[in-house]
């Protein structure tokens, strides 16, 4: 039996991950853990095969009054749980990260390769490559860091972009037809990858991701198909919209290009259970 300690006692991934080997009856054990104050130093780390570090600042802010405290919650803190993990015996530690390390989305087809050097446009993302850089010391023969880079994950229940689409995709008669690809990732498809992971005793940086890209305008179009509602792309917006996208950042979320070659996403083990049509379809029912 895998022995798996979660951070972040309320987290959305944590509370799906939790749920999904909850399927594979006396193969895991999970507790869950709030790091929010010190009472974590107290738990005996060597009881756990795994930790799975969740906890964080997820969303993205350009307030800098916020920055101390994304260092300090992203990065210095992630750097004491990997030191207690591998003081206390710990074998595996799973950090999950951000796209956002490699900056924003943009109007030309950014494609996200091994080679492309991250680059973050903001605190939340330098705070996170951070981490990544400081945890990578730790590693040793006995002692494992898995990195995880994932695009925007989605699904029942998630926060973020998604629900925002969502809630639009049942209010607008028209939506905007531009052309992009973005790079998601299913919660389903996420919590199948961590659990491989965690079987396979693995370390690295991985890039996992659905197994085709997003198109805006197709995701909004196929979330009103699922509550029977027909949403009609256009492109007689596409004129006024697509000069603004890289300078207005709600147009640059919804229709920038950010995706990782999928070349990069491949494993030896398949972790997509669910396709994206599939994915939606589950997400809104």
């Amino acid at each position: 039996m895998k022995r798996i300690l979660v951070t972040g006692k309320n987290s959305y991934i944590g509370n799906q991950f939790e749920e999904w080997v909850n399927q594979y009856k006396d193969h895991y054990m999970i507790d869950k853990i709030s790091v929010r104050d010190l009472e974590w130093k107290d738990t005996d780390f060597s009881a756990y095969d795994t930790i799975l570090h969740l906890a964080g600042i997820a969303h993205v802010s350009r307030d800098p009054k916020m920055e101390e405290l994304y260092y300090k919650v992203n990065c210095d803190l992630t750097i004491e749980l990997a030191k207690k993990a591998k003081s206390e015996g710990v074998k595996q530690f799973i950090f999950l990260s951000s796209i956002i390390v490699y900056g924003e989305s943009s109007t030309t087809e950014k494609v996200i390769n091994r080679n492309t050097v991250p680059i973050p446009s903001n605190f939340y993302g330098n705070s996170k490559l951070q981490a990544e850089r400081k945890i990578n010391e730790l590693v040793d023969d006995n002692f494992k860091i898995a990195i995880i880079r994932p695009p925007m994950i989605y699904g029942k229940g998630s926060k973020g972009n998604y629900p925002k689409l969502a809630k639009a995709a049942l209010k607008v008669p028209f939506f905007p037809d531009i052309e992009n690809e973005r790079s998601m990732l299913h919660i389903d498809n996420l919590c199948e990858f961590i659990r491989i992971i965690i079987n396979n005793k693995e370390e690295g940086l991985f890039f996992p991701q659905n197994n085709q890209y997003t198109k805006t305008s197709e995701l909004v179009r196929l979330i009103g198909e699922a509550h029977g509602k027909q949403v009609k792309l256009t492109k007689v917006f596409n004129p006024l919209i697509k000069p603004l996208i890289g300078r207005v950042e709600i147009l640059n979320k919804l229709f920038g290009n950010l995706k990782y070659d999928h070349e990069i996403s491949g494993y030896k083990d398949d972790y997509i259970v669910k396709s994206f049509v599939d994915s939606i379809k589950h997400t809104e029912h």
